[in-house]
């Protein structure tokens, strides 16, 4: 089982950024994708997911009319297109597969499957 994201790099405050994430080793369909971050100093947060079979997505209101997520099923990708980024979005961003009942929650210990993480610098 692999999550590949990538994307990550540094971009001036108002920037953007889309993330990707491979999967393989798994069903895709199987199961509801998720982006989460981890800022330095804090706790890794859920911040937006995807029902891959419907497209259904779903934000936390700290990203939400800022960032969109998109899947491409038959290239197993689930992409993070990140705009008016600021200084607080600033993190290591990881995707992650858990099942569909918790992609609303995107609690950490309901995930499944957890990728790499790919680092998001944000300059003022």
């Amino acid at each position: 089982v692999q999550l590949q994201a990538s994307g990550g790099g540094l971009v001036q405050a108002g920037g953007s950024l889309r993330l990707s994430c491979v999967a393989s080793g798994f069903t895709f369909t199987d199961y509801a994708i998720g982006w989460f971050r981890q800022a330095p100093g804090k706790v890794r947060e859920g911040i937006t997911s995807i029902d891959v079979i419907d497209g259904t997505p779903y934000y936390r209101k700290s990203i939400e009319g800022r960032f969109t997520i998109s899947s491409d099923n038959a290239k197993n990708t689930v992409y993070l297109q990140m705009n008016s980024l600021t200084p607080d979005d600033t993190a290591v961003y990881y995707c992650a597969a858990l099942r569909s009942r918790y992609r609303l929650t995107l609690t950490l210990n309901r995930v499944d499957y957890w990728g790499k993480g790919t680092l998001v610098t944000v300059s003022s």
